[in-house]
């Protein structure tokens, strides 16, 4: 048996049931595994530090339990998730699970305990149902032509009482249209593909509307990324404050973000 194993029932939670959950980050997360840009805190990543910190937390509270935390990261890219959570104090009580459509991992390939290649939309059958903590899609559903299987493979792998964060790119609406119908045709017009990847666009109202259709799934809490960054703006990612302030930002107002981050709780069998 794996000694990394969980050890619990199905039926005990991860998360109180009453959604509490942590309402400020700390800044202390060093964004310096982006090997392109030099900055310190950089908000497009924000979306992953924070959520390591929520993970770490849970794992802290397994451990207190006796238990592991198992975690399937849903779409994990190189392993940035990964890169995150190794900085927690709680990293060693974790048991991760990852996906992809092709296995492009570059950091710590060897720490997966399981390595699933293949497509969400066609629903993993080979993970069982109940099986994770906390299961992870970040980027990814954005990229999908289908929605209806994914989001229900989602939340059959979960376990009750464990958690789902789902984060995705939005617009205030209606620009999410003009991004899913509009943007494609130009970009293939002006031969630029790349910017045709994506064949889904949300708005946060439309997001939270998709989600509501799972029942066996209550949100708990949504938290939006980077109203403003980059550009002119850009220098400021090199301080902890700026951080603070866009995350400050992200809580209060999330729709009119880039990104948002939604954690749903599985209902107890």
């Amino acid at each position: 048996m794996d000694a990394r194993a969980p050890t619990r029932s199905d039926e005990e939670p991860v998360l109180p049931t009453d959604g509490r959950l942590r309402w400020s980050y700390s800044a202390r997360q060093v964004f310096a595994f982006d090997r392109k840009i030099a900055q310190r805190y950089r908000l497009r990543l924000a979306r992953y530090a924070v959520l390591a910190q929520d993970i770490d937390s849970w794992a802290g509270e397994a451990a207190r339990a006796g238990r592991v935390l198992s975690l399937f990261d849903c779409g994990c890219g190189w392993g940035g998730l990964v890169h995150c959570l190794e900085a927690e104090p709680n990293f060693t009580n974790l048991a991760i699970s990852a996906s992809d459509r092709t296995d492009q991992v570059t950091h710590k390939r060897d720490i997966y305990r399981e390595f699933f290649v293949g497509d969400l939309t066609d629903g993993y059958p080979e993970i069982p149902s109940n099986h994770y903590d906390v299961v992870v899609c970040e980027q990814v559903l954005e990229h999908l032509e289908c929605l209806d299987v994914a989001l229900a493979t989602l939340a059959r792998v979960v376990r009750p009482g464990g958690v789902l964060a789902i984060g995705v790119p939005i617009f205030f609406p209606p620009l999410h249209l003009a991004r899913k119908y509009l943007v494609p045709r130009v970009a293939r017009l002006i031969g630029h593909p790349e910017t045709a990847s994506h064949l889904q666009a949300f708005s946060l109202f439309s997001l939270r509307r998709l989600l509501r259709a799972y029942p066996e799934l209550r949100i708990v809490k949504t938290r939006g990324f980077r109203i403003v960054s980059g550009g002119l703006l850009r220098p400021l990612e090199n301080y902890a404050w700026w951080w603070r302030f866009n995350r400050r930002l992200g809580e209060l107002l999330p729709a009119l973000c880039i990104e948002v981050q939604v954690l749903l709780v599985k209902s107890p069998a």
